[in-house]
């Protein structure tokens, strides 16, 4: 794979699933997974993630507890699409459309969807990460 991954991979089928996408494609679910490392770094009480494949999708988890599970690939048969998933019995698609319904694209209850010749919108897509990341911390404390 030509492309440069930060962090590197530790799971050789999460990596073999990213060097099957399409090369415009994958350079951005790379961007994309890229963005989900540096929010959980940056967001206190996240700590590691593992990486991991569920559904044969790359899926990003908190071993600390605090977040629901991200879940990132193509749009199913349409490779100039992609997206973030997150689990549909959570509430966080209506908190993101709640604050982001002007900047951020999304199909019913489980993802944000992105154009991929369209740049991330990394600002309001980085909160929605944090979001996620600490989703069953922030149900614990409410």
């Amino acid at each position: 794979m030509a492309d440069p991954v930060d962090p590197p991979f530790a799971d050789a089928s999460v990596a073999a699933i990213y060097a099957a996408y399409p090369p415009e494609l994958r350079a951005r679910l790379l961007d994309l997974r890229r963005l989900i490392f540096e929010t959980a770094d940056a967001t206190p009480g996240v700590g590691a993630l593992v990486e991991t494949l569920k559904w044969g999708q790359p899926s990003y988890l908190t071993p600390s507890g605090s977040g629901s599970t991200i879940r990132i690939d193509q749009v199913k048969r349409d490779d100039a699409r992609y997206a973030l998933f997150v689990h549909c019995q959570t509430d966080l698609v209506a908190t993101y459309r709640a604050l982001y319904s002007d900047e951020l694209r999304f199909e019913g209850t489980r993802s944000i969807v992105f154009e991929r010749d369209a740049p991330l919108p990394r600002a309001a897509l980085g909160h929605c990460i944090a979001l996620a990341l600490t989703y069953h911390s922030r149900k614990r404390r409410a």
